[in-house]
Formats: structure tokens, sequence, C-alpha cells
């Protein structure tokens, strides 16, 4: 929006030709959502416990969680908000790809949105169904992957980047409908299976989205890209601006976040910026890079996977609890312990991932 406003202004003064810089936006964009969330939040708090939407714990989960009963929840609304502003005054609105990702991150809100109230306001502690939420996952999913395909231009957009190898590029074809629609819900649910402990998914959430910035930035860059051997996709930097909005919002829902939680972000919040991360991660052809440095994400779900099937047929569990930060939580882990160690191993898996453009 702003950059609309810098673009007729440029005929008065040349120096608001600094606005059309991607770099400069994002440093803006994280600056803005940060801002909002630290003065923004305070109130939704408050609004939050007034309304008492408030934490409901597990019955059968580690007894520390009972003090967090009543703590403020759907605070990932104050995520979304950053996140939204944001983006709309820095980010080219004329870019498809900052719509397909904002609207995205928000339709999962929604969903998230629709989970959080059943439980927390009409006191259902199911929540809504899994078979209606996956429903409308898909749904979603499905739909973002359709539009994308159709509106593809270059071939690069369809293509399977595998990391770490120069020449290996897989044409997907119609596939790419599949792999997208499973990148976006499963990231999505990944990161709302990782929320469990204060400030344990948010913090991972924020250093892959500064890393997918940085994906963004070079890959709609024509000479990075073909410097660094990577596809280029003509508008993908806008993403650069989303990302930094992303960085900013969780940054700023961290201040309150962090153990022990003023307030939890919720389905609203978890669902949506999985989904935000599986997105962009989609529209930079960095589905396999995203793996690696969300692996804390995929050992979340993995956990669950194999405690489920375990359970369902041979009748034992493989973990104490699943997701496995409870599992370590039952063994005695100090929860800022797992929390602080789960950061440092995303930090040296997004460094990993960031190696695979130079490492080819």
């Amino acid at each position: 929006m702003l950059l609309y406003l810098s673009e007729y202004l440029i005929q008065f003064h040349s120096g608001f030709n600094v606005f059309q810089y991607i770099t400069l936006r994002a440093i803006l964009g994280v600056i803005t959502a940060l801002g909002i969330a630290l003065i923004v939040g305070p109130t939704m708090i408050r609004h939050l416990s007034f309304k008492q939407i408030g934490q409901v714990v597990r019955d059968d989960g580690p007894e520390s969680h009972l003090s967090k009963t009543g703590t403020p929840t759907m605070g990932g609304a104050l995520i979304l908000v950053a996140i939204a502003v944001s983006t709309l005054l820095w980010a080219d609105l004329n870019n498809r790809y900052v719509w397909v990702v904002l609207l995205v991150t928000l339709l999962f809100g929604v969903i998230g949105f629709v989970d959080d109230y059943i439980k927390l306001v009409r006191q259902d502690p199911k929540g809504l169904r899994s078979r209606y939420k996956y429903f409308w996952q898909s749904m979603v999913g499905a739909g973002a992957a359709i539009f994308l395909f159709l509106t593809v231009t270059t071939p690069a957009e369809t293509q399977l980047i595998v990391p770490f190898f120069k020449d290996v590029i897989i044409p997907l074809g119609g596939w790419y409908m599949l792999l997208t629609y499973l990148v976006i819900v499963g990231s999505s649910n990944a990161v709302n299976l990782t929320d469990g402990l204060d400030g344990l998914a948010i913090m991972p959430t924020v250093m892959v989205a500064a890393a997918l910035g940085l994906f963004s930035y070079v890959t709609g860059h024509v000479e990075f890209a073909h410097y660094l051997t990577i596809p280029y996709i003509a508008g993908a930097g806008e993403l650069t601006v989303f990302c930094a909005a992303m960085v900013g919002a969780g940054l700023g829902f961290l201040w309150f976040n962090t153990y022990p939680a003023q307030v939890f972000m919720g389905d609203i919040g978890a669902l949506a910026l999985g989904a935000a991360l599986g997105t962009v991660a989609v529209l930079t052809r960095q589905e396999l890079v995203l793996l690696i440095m969300g692996g804390v994400f995929v050992i979340e779900t993995l956990s669950v996977v194999v405690q489920v099937g375990s359970y369902k047929l041979r009748g034992k569990r493989v973990f104490l609890m699943a997701p496995i930060h409870h599992h370590y939580e039952l063994k005695g882990w100090p929860e800022p312990r797992i929390i602080v160690r789960f950061w440092i191993i995303t930090v040296f898996l997004v460094l990993v991932g960031l190696a695979s453009l130079k490492i080819r």
C-alpha cells in the first residue's frame, strides 16, 4: 500500500525511490509487525482474560501444566493481525504470490479460530472434529495448489529442487499440485503439534521464516539466482516482505509467550503459521529445504505417528507421551531446558538449510 504512495511521491522527490528496494521494505516490515504486536499485545491479553478465554489442560498431561490452566489463549490472532497489516503496508499488492500466501495464512487462521472457539468458548474439549478440520484444511490447501498450477508462467515454478545437488531438478507436472497440498497442510499440522510449551513453536517458526525470507530474496533476484544456480522465479522476492512480517510478529508474540507464558497462540496461530511456512517454501521451490530447517516440527509429528501406530499395532507406547516434548517433560526435564534445546537444534538445522544455497 505504501509502495504505491512512494511511487507517486517519487515525482516530487527522488529520495522516495528508496522504498522500491525489497530489503528496506522487509526491514520496515519487521519493525511494523513487531511494533503492532508489542503495542496491541497487552490489550489483547487483558481482553482474553476478561472474557475468560483460557487454556484447558489435559488431565493425562504432565502435572507441571496444571498451573497453566486459565492462561489466555487464541493469542495467535495478534500474530495474524501484525502479519496482515505489515504485509499490506509494505508488500507489492500487485504480486500474486503475496496474496496467495496471505490468504492461505488467514484462512488457516480462521480454521484454527473455529477450533479454539469451540474448545474455549463452548467448553467442548474436542474442539472442531478432526474430520471437519482436515476437510477445510484440504479445501484451502488444494485450492491454493490448483490456483498456483493454473497460473504457472515458467517451468521453474513446478520443478522440485533437490538441495545440495546442482543438476538434480525434477519436473513435477501435475504432481506439483499434490506436493503443494501436502506441504501446506502437513506443515500446518506439524507446527500445531509442536505448540505445546511456552515459546517452543514460535521461535523455530521465526528462524525458519527468516531463512525462507532469504531464499525468497535470492530466488526473485535474477543475478543472485544465476550465481547460486537456483531457478529464478520472477516476483518471488516480494515474499521476503511477508517473511519479514512473520519474523516481527513472531518476536512480538514471543515477548508475551516466553516462559512462563502470559498468552498462548492456540490453533488460530499454529495452524496459520505452519501453512504460511509451507506456502512460502512451495512458492520458492524449497520444500525439501523446509523439511530440513523445520526438523523440529518433523520430529514432533513423527513422534505422534510412531506413538499412535505402535499403540494400535502392538498395544505399546514408544514414548512416555507424544508429541516428543512431553516425553522429555515426563522424564524430568525442566520446561525451559526442553524449549532452549529445541531452539538450538533449529538454529543448527536452519544453518544446514542455508548452506544448501552454496553447497551444490
